[in-house]
């Protein structure tokens, strides 16, 4: 039987390898533009191409921190990282977002000088318009395949990669019109072009290096995907209610962490498995959810009174025994429940069905039971269950 050569890797090595290996694709096509754009550039006495030329060889750069930032993002969750390192990816995409603003000033600033130096303003010929044109047909070609495997991983990194070779696209777009400009006698008509263009490159970078900042001080996942997490722990069995809901990225990926509301008199066990429940149907069903953190609640607790000041099992129970001590059929009580609810003990004690003849005598052990702890504010409803 034939096998792949992704068996046996991790996700993260099958994300690294998709995303060097469109990252390398870039690399090759920058490199061969940039030193075709500053040969021809020269021979056909066009600035504005060898300009381009060094934007496309700063590509380079642009794709080494993402290869960079990928292969440590990949790294498995360690002692010192335990969500792992998607963050790099992030703290990446942030750069990447300043690099296509300054592309822009770039861009911008020569623009505006050539507009006030009307002498400085380009005459090149038809070489350079072929190069340009080819430019912006490979760029554009590499921006495509570069966002659609951004979309496949959910990689803010690539997306901003992508748009950084659109802005080399475009600025080889900025020197076909200009060339066709200046061929026609409108000499200025690139200039004015690609202070257009800087400005929506500038808009793209900060964008991206906006949404990228909010992931890094944990900002939640927008509304309409909280919405949906909502709707999806509430149709879990066995959920009565949710609150504290919290949402933060990392990377690619989204961690989810939220109170859930259960019958307050379940088994653990039971309430276990309702948590559960509520994890692995979020991560199936909101595809950038990985973890899913659910505190059980036996009331909303929002809203409940408190009862982390209340004393614990041994202590109780060595109270509710001594407060029974005067009653014979206590001493027959095999096994407590103990249930915190609304700032108050709630008790089940379990006895054998033979300490009573009828249930006339087990609601008056019932009372006197309750009679006994009546003066203690941290004991609530004492119920007896009867066992065979």
């Amino acid at each position: 039987m034939a096998h792949t050569h992704s068996e046996g890797m991790s996700p993260q090595d099958l994300r690294y390898k998709e995303v060097r290996k469109v990252t390398l694709i870039g690399s090759a096509v920058d490199l061969l533009l940039g030193i075709a754009k500053i040969v021809v550039g020269s021979i056909a006495h066009s600035q504005a191409l060898i300009a381009d030329g060094v934007h496309s060889l700063s590509d380079l750069a642009t794709d080494f921190m993402v290869l960079f930032a990928a292969k440590h993002a990949s790294r498995d969750a360690d002692e010192d990282h335990p969500y792992g390192h998607g963050r790099i990816e992030t703290a990446m995409t942030v750069a990447l977002g300043a690099a296509l603003i300054l592309v822009s000033v770039g861009i911008a600033w020569d623009a505006v000088e050539r507009l006030f130096a009307p002498e400085t303003l380009l005459h090149p010929g038809w070489p350079a318009l072929v190069v340009a044109a080819v430019s912006v047909v490979a760029k554009e070609v590499i921006y495509h395949y570069t966002m659609h495997v951004a979309h496949k991983l959910r990689s803010r990194m690539l997306r901003a990669n992508a748009w950084h070779s659109r802005s080399d696209a475009i600025s080889s777009v900025i020197v076909f019109v200009g060339v066709l400009g200046a061929m026609s006698g409108l000499d200025y008509l690139d200039a004015i072009a690609a202070i257009g263009v800087a400005l929506m490159i500038a808009r793209i970078g900060q964008e991206l290096a906006w949404h990228s900042i909010r992931e890094l001080i944990d900002t939640g996942l927008d509304e309409e995907r909280i919405v949906k997490i909502r709707e999806t722990i509430k149709n879990v069995d066995g959920v009565v209610a949710l609150h504290m809901l919290r949402s933060r990225r990392m990377g690619p990926d989204a961690f989810v962490d939220v109170h859930i509301q259960v019958q307050p008199k379940l088994s653990v066990s039971e309430g276990h498995q309702i948590s559960e429940m509520v994890r692995r149907q979020l991560i199936d069903d909101i595809e950038e959810v990985s973890d899913v953190m659910v505190h059980i609640d036996p009331e909303d607790d929002e809203f409940a009174m408190d009862c982390c000041d209340l004393p614990g099992r041994r202590q109780i129970i060595a109270r509710l025994q001594q407060y029974w001590a005067a009653i014979p059929e206590a001493k027959e009580i095999n096994s407590y429940n103990l249930h915190y609810l609304n700032g108050k003990i709630h008790v089940e004690a379990k006895l054998p069905l033979a300490v009573v003849s009828d249930s006339r005598q087990a609601t008056e052990l019932g009372e006197r039971l309750q009679s006994a702890t009546h003066d203690d504010h941290e004991i609530g409803e004492v119920a007896i269950c009867f066992t065979g």
